[in-house]
């Protein structure tokens, strides 16, 4: 029978496999296309989107992405009470 220390361990190797494949996709995506190629990021703390990013475009679509997820995720949340 499993446990939850079982459970804990493959959720963790889950998530640090994931992480691995992210940064090695971006890091191959750079290298493949290094000049012109444009980075951004969104980062949420909550429903407060931080973004990033290498132009004023990129820039403009992550904080469009992290309006509308903070939107989404206080729409959810209203509906859960």
């Amino acid at each position: 029978m499993r446990t939850p220390e079982d459970f804990l361990k493959v959720g963790v190797a889950i998530t640090f496999i994931g992480f691995i494949i992210v940064f090695l996709g971006v890091i191959l995506t750079m290298l493949q296309h290094s000049e012109g190629s444009h980075v951004g990021g969104l980062i949420m703390i909550g429903p407060i989107p931080i973004v990033f990013g290498s132009s004023p475009e990129i820039t403009v679509n992550m904080l469009g992405l992290g309006l509308l997820v903070a939107i989404l995720y206080l729409f959810l949340w209203k509906m859960k009470r």
